[in-house]
């Protein structure tokens, strides 16, 4: 029996989508396969799991290709549901990996021999608001992503206006943020088709997050992204989760609108009363969550937060001397 029964081809069997199984509540990752003159290209290959393992080795039978055909393994972004293989794949398979300069910072801030996101992401919440019961998990909850991306592969750097060879096609890199930075989409301009990642979803939102040591105005350089990619005619979009979708320039509009309506939304709740990032976070999103969607959730509430107060919408307030004193944030002035 098949690990991969929804393995889908299209363009004359150039290009499959490889479901890949990853953690709840999203569940598969698309990796995508293309076939072309320069071998076998695996656009994220998905978390590395022993679940994973083995789906990979059934979808190349599905597929007829031997782990040797394969020449290259080329990267959306950082994030562990698109790049936790690529180090064992390229073990396994001999080829390249590819990925931005500024998405391969990422894995390092996160995973690095130097890394202290385990210590840095818990004060962070801490120092706005976020109970002991909550960000105490953290660490242990960090860790747990660090099998899930090793070992790390040996990357070739790949850059915005650097065509790259997939399916027999050349595909123009779009360098985009917000999601992860150093986000890269690849868009074919004669077929109209781009291969968009986490960029943009078709059904959900893409996670926003702000994190100590990265971005420091993710939600912007969120936005900002969304213009850019819009100036994109898109027949069809092929993302990270979800189905392949037609509709790119509307779903684009929905998601600015979505993120204006959220800061809305939050303007309100600083006009009742000064708040914690964390007493927002909570009116948002409730609190009956496990931690993984916690860190989510709060990560993309100071993103917002953030956004406000650039745009003068709100007003951090710093802590007092206290050591257990938290920040708040206040309506603009």
């Amino acid at each position: 029996m098949t690990l991969l029964p929804d393995i889908q081809l299209w363009d004359r069997e150039l290009v499959a989508r490889v479901p890949i199984s990853m953690a709840p509540p999203l569940r598969q990752v698309n990796s995508y396969v293309l076939r072309g003159d320069e071998g076998i290209t695996i656009l994220d290959p998905g978390p590395r799991t022993e679940e994973t393992i083995r789906e990979w080795q059934a979808a190349w039978q599905d597929l007829r290709i031997s782990p040797r055909d394969v020449t290259q393994i080329v990267l959306t972004h950082h994030h562990p549901d698109h790049y936790g293989l690529a180090g064992y794949l390229q073990e396994v398979t001999g080829a390249a990996v590819f990925m931005s300069p500024r998405a391969y910072e990422e894995t390092r801030l996160m995973w690095g021999e130097d890394s202290r996101m385990h210590e840095a992401l818990p004060e962070l919440f801490r120092r706005h608001g976020m109970p002991q019961s909550w960000h105490g998990q953290l660490p242990s909850h960090l860790h747990g992503f660090v099998n899930q991306v090793t070992p790390a592969p040996e990357v070739t750097f790949l850059r915005e206006g650097e065509p790259i060879r997939m399916g027999g096609r050349a595909w123009r890199p779009i360098e985009t943020a917000g999601h992860a930075p150093g986000h890269l989409s690849f868009y074919d301009p004669e077929r109209k088709l781009l291969f968009c990642g986490d960029a943009v979803l078709p059904q959900i939102s893409p996670n926003v997050s702000f994190l100590p040591g990265s971005d420091p105005q993710p939600l912007q350089s969120f936005l900002d992204s969304l213009v850019k990619l819009s100036a994109y005619e898109v027949a069809t979009a092929y993302p990270g989760h979800r189905r392949p979708f037609d509709y790119f320039a509307e779903r684009v509009r929905l998601l600015l609108q979505h993120h204006e309506e959220r800061l809305l939304r939050i303007e309100g709740l600083l006009r009742e009363r000064p708040q914690t990032a964390f007493e927002v976070c909570a009116a948002l999103f409730g609190t009956e969550l496990g931690i993984h969607q916690m860190r989510f959730a709060m990560s993309e509430t100071l993103a917002h937060l953030v956004e406000l107060v650039r745009q003068g919408r709100a007003e951090e307030q710093a802590p007092g001397d206290g050591e257990d004193e938290v920040i708040c944030f206040a309506r603009g002035s």
